[in-house]
């Protein structure tokens, strides 16, 4: 990681103050104090221009006299997307005035966690990830047939009941799950090729486990013709899911676990390579700072890639093995804001950038999904006037093909531009026709690894 990384301080949150009501509510007005003054991060998502107009409309203009419940709004905002630390806030540590405004939002949270509140009526189910994944191994065309946005039965009681906007894609769940696929699996191991000799386990996620097994899957092919004999494992979620409502005991119970998990295959040297960026982001970041004396996780942190980067750093140190071919048509890439917050570079658009002849045009925007918020009934519409920029933008480039890192962020894009689109757009160019990509898909299919 780089140094404004690593100059982020720990997530106090063991010490009991953490949780204390006033003394929050006193850093959340030294913060947004400095955020008024400053504005730079004002187009980055709808928490600066909800904080701004509290201020602006306040009767002298100042933050002294608005209301501390009015901070709500602001917090529910924020899609811990880590932008405006990683990108535009010029008092991030060392800065003595050591501004981290998504870990402020996060600590409010944790004390509205607490207390028994949630940011979104639909929080609570939406982030059993596993228990929601193992119940659809039994009962998947179900699930799927309700969570159907054409559904006029079960949309509409699932906004009203459930707090998910009828309009909001939601994931389908495949079975059997990447694991178990990926113990019939008998990819062919490129003798030949340089990078033989490293082993590596790859880290399923909840998502690429229980609802795009082909992400694994295109991921192990790739693995294989590089020579890399690849595992799958998933002892449970990662636990952003309930970083984003502020459940941060419940995020240290993952991070142990996990850790504790992987823990043999790190002290055997294995890469671990994970397939959604949000959980890199995870085991290299967050669950450091959570849980900063934890050996397992210092150790597991120090040998996690997030995959796009385990493939360039194996173009850079032993040379990928040949074999890739033009893909026609173009791709439009979306850079997820948890790939670039684990400061590693570009490396989705450096992988892509590898198979011959490419037309690669790159969106480095956030798509305003924020993972359980965007598809919340009181959030969804936020979420697409946020993404409005990256959703028109695709429309515009017009490629083939569609991808970002974020599985939850492609499918989001593409909806954003199916509504820009409306139903005039010619049949060839159709978001509606469209599926989101995730980048190792891609990388499979200019191997010819995949259809």
């Amino acid at each position: 990681m780089g140094d404004k990384a690593s100059a982020r301080h720990i997530i106090d949150w063991q010490n009991p103050d953490y949780f204390d009501a006033e003394k929050l509510d006193l850093e959340m007005r030294r913060v947004f104090d400095v955020c008024h003054g400053c504005r730079a991060c004002n187009r980055l998502c709808d928490s600066f221009p909800r904080l701004f107009e509290l201020i602006d409309n306040s009767s002298d203009e100042t933050l002294e006299p608005v209301p501390s419940s009015a901070f709500k709004k602001v917090v529910d905002a924020c899609t811990l997307c880590d932008m405006c630390y990683m990108s535009t806030c010029p008092y991030t540590p060392p800065h003595e005035w050591a501004i981290d405004f998504p870990h402020l939002m996060l600590r409010y949270r944790a004390v509205e966690h607490k207390a028994g509140g949630a940011p979104t009526k639909a929080s609570a189910r939406l982030t059993e990830t596993d228990t929601n994944g193992k119940i659809a191994q039994m009962l998947a065309p179900v699930m799927n047939w309700a969570s159907d946005r054409r559904n006029g039965l079960t949309r509409p009681a699932l906004e009203k009941l459930g707090g998910v906007h009828r309009d909001a894609p939601l994931p389908r769940y495949k079975t059997p799950t990447l694991v178990k696929r990926a113990k019939k699996l008998k990819p062919l191991i490129n003798d030949q090729a340089t990078a033989k000799g490293r082993k590596a386990v790859i880290f399923a996620t909840c998502f690429a486990n229980y609802n795009r097994p082909e992400i694994g899957e295109a991921a192990l092919a790739v693995l294989a013709k590089n020579g890399i004999a690849a595992e799958v494992v998933y002892p449970q979620c990662c636990g952003m899911p309930h970083l984003e409502q502020g459940d941060l005991a419940r995020v240290a119970e993952s991070a142990r676990s996990v850790s504790q998990a992987l823990a043999p295959y790190v002290d055997k040297g294995y890469d671990v390579v994970t397939l959604v960026p949000s959980c890199a982001l995870m085991l290299k970041s967050e669950w450091p700072l959570l849980l900063p004396h934890d050996p397992a996780v210092k150790a597991l942190a120090a040998r996690t890639f997030d995959m796009p980067e385990y493939i360039i750093d194996i173009a850079r140190k032993e040379k990928l093995a040949e074999g890739l071919k033009p893909l026609e048509g173009g791709i439009t890439l979306h850079l997820a804001c948890h790939a670039r917050a684990q400061n590693i570079g570009r490396k989705a658009a450096d992988m892509l950038q590898l198979i011959p002849e490419i037309k690669l045009d790159v969106i480095e925007r956030c798509s305003g999904h924020g993972g359980s918020l965007g598809i919340a009934v009181d959030f969804h519409e936020t979420a697409l006037k946020v993404g409005r920029p990256v959703a028109r933008a695709a429309l515009e480039k017009a490629n083939r093909f569609v991808a970002s890192e974020c599985p939850l962020a492609a499918t989001h894009i593409v909806n954003g531009m199916e509504k820009l689109a409306g139903s005039n757009a010619p049949d060839q160019s159709r978001p509606a026709d469209r599926r989101a990509f995730h980048p190792i898909e891609l990388f499979a299919k200019a191997y010819g690894l995949i259809p």
